[in-house]
């Protein structure tokens, strides 16, 4: 039987499962990496160690199900996006530590864009806003502050790119140097119109062309890997940044379709079709590549809650208030409601559709009969209430009204929180038998690019376990938001509000 290898490099671990031609997983295999801090605020990477991760976790998976390399059909390929290395191309040796999405050591270089005016250039070209999550600053910042970097590029021997990219560099013995549509649209250095390298972004941040990748599709061939690697020649058929592969890992696969993937944040993604969307400025989400697979491009709207699982974990680690997840959800099941508390969990600021750095994590609507099982419950359901925040922002920007939410991620294992969510929105909330989507999503994306199946046979091979529907009354609800948004507002006044007057 045909087996398909997807591996999910991720921020802090990679895994290989190795995928039957039904979808099955039949082995699977992982390794966390180090996380590198240099300074405070700094997040880096050993892309060399990542590397050997790729390898080692797919040979054990393939050991596991004792499968041979030469049974392996193809190989599909999804990674932490935004993650930058630079590296000599004749020795394959990085110039420095991966600069991690997470890193926020090119603030300097935003604020100075932002001086600049080129916001509106920005979002009109490539969908994203200005910040350090992107990579355009991580590679300038590299070619600024590291000696090597910029000796290497006068001498024709620098490369650059995503941690895709390199991994593809290295798997196929420095023979192919590319990355896919979707990492290359969290680049800031992608039109999303054009689609193509944008030369005025090039030149603003005076990053040379000859340095990145070229771009190709989702599915289809896109390098071969060498025989040194596993023993024999492998090709790589799939590809794309981890968000868009639980996209598509998640069959949303129409205009309207909707995954959040509950994390240590959320990530929602949304399709809104093949047709480029007007790129407002007011808009206060991202406008990506969701796929481009068949000739055709595919479009998505992305918003990301900055803390979801992190307020699971403060209320165990820090406010003591549970020991487990379990006894959180047991907790939430023995309160009829919260008793009119509302949790804010913005202790790194809000994200999407705030954007308020300067929000604080606020816990409001206390009275003496508040008690342990209310604040949990209050806890879990903002990880909903914000969930709805981009939800709803996604609608009035697309106008595409969203049939179901098809949830992954950790907390969707939580039946309480699906219930509560789905009530909110008032749709059913999916939560699929596979739970790791990321790599499904890129397994489907190698089998398409492999021949072994086509856009409509992949809708049979994702299987959902649970549909929570709504019981609650839309009225009802609908108040317990309007009182969230309040709780809200009073989370992003906290720091600006007028200090009191001494009596």
């Amino acid at each position: 039987m045909s087996h398909i290898l997807s591996i999910d490099q991720g921020t802090t671990s990679t895994r290989a499962i190795l995928f039957n031609r039904n979808g099955e997983a039949a082995a699977k295999s992982q390794m966390n990496h180090r996380q590198i801090f240099p300074n405070p605020g700094w997040v880096s990477h050993d892309a060399e160690e990542i590397f050997r991760n790729v390898v080692e976790t797919g040979r054990k998976a393939m050991e596991q199900a004792r499968v041979s390399p030469g049974d392996i059909t193809a190989v599909g390929i999804t990674n932490q996006r935004e993650t930058v290395v630079l590296w000599d191309k004749h020795t394959g040796r990085p110039v420095s530590g991966a600069v991690v999405w997470q890193c926020r050591r090119t603030a300097d270089i935003c604020a100075r864009m932002e001086a600049d005016g080129v916001k509106n250039t920005v979002r009109e070209k490539t969908g994203l806003l200005i910040d350090p999550y992107f990579s355009a600053t991580k590679i300038k910042w590299t070619l600024d502050n590291i000696p090597e970097a910029r000796a290497l590029m006068e001498k024709g021997r620098l490369l650059a790119g995503t941690i895709d990219t390199y991994l593809i560099w290295k798997l196929t013995g420095g023979k192919t140097h590319v990355t896919d549509f979707t990492n290359a649209s969290r680049t800031m250095l992608f039109n999303i119109k054009e689609l193509k390298w944008d030369d005025d972004l090039l030149k603003y941040f005076n990053i040379p062309r000859e340095i990145l990748p070229d771009i190709v599709p989702n599915a289809g061939p896109i390098a071969v890997i060498d025989a040194s690697v596993w023993g024999a020649e492998i090709p790589v058929t799939g590809a794309a940044g981890d968000q868009h592969a639980a996209l598509f890992g998640q069959n949303c696969v129409q205009p309207g379709d909707v995954k959040n993937t509950y994390g240590t944040g959320c990530f929602l993604l949304k399709n809104i079709g093949t047709e480029m969307p007007a790129l407002q400025t007011e808009n206060r989400l991202l406008t990506t590549l969701a796929w481009h697979i068949g000739g055709k491009p595919c479009y998505a709207l992305e918003g990301s809650v900055f803390n979801a699982g992190s307020a699971i974990e403060w209320l165990i680690n820090t406010a003591g208030l549970a020991s487990s997840v379990e006894e959180i959800n047991a907790l939430c099941e023995s309160a009829p409601d919260t008793n009119g508390a509302y949790f804010v969990p913005a202790f790194t600021g809000l994200g999407a559709p705030f954007w308020d750095m300067y929000a604080r994590g606020t816990l409001c609507g206390l009275s003496l009969s508040t008690g342990r099982a209310h604040i949990a419950r209050a806890v879990m359901e903002s990880v909903a209430y914000q969930s709805r925040d981009v939800i709803a922002h996604m609608a009035d920007i697309s106008g595409l009204e969203m049939p179901a939410l098809k949830a992954d991620g950790g907390i969707c294992k939580s039946d309480f929180t699906m219930r509560f969510q789905a009530d909110l929105l008032q749709v059913p909330v999916e939560r699929p038998r596979i739970t790791e989507t990321t790599a499904q999503g890129v397994f489907f994306m190698a089998g398409i690019g492999a021949g072994l199946f086509n856009m409509e046979e992949i809708k049979n091979l994702r299987a959902v376990e649970r549909v929570f529907t709504p019981s609650a009354p839309k009225a009802d609800m609908d108040e317990k938001y309007c009182l969230w948004l309040k709780a809200v507002e009073k989370s992003r006044g906290w720091v600006n509000a007028a200090a009191p007057q001494p009596l």
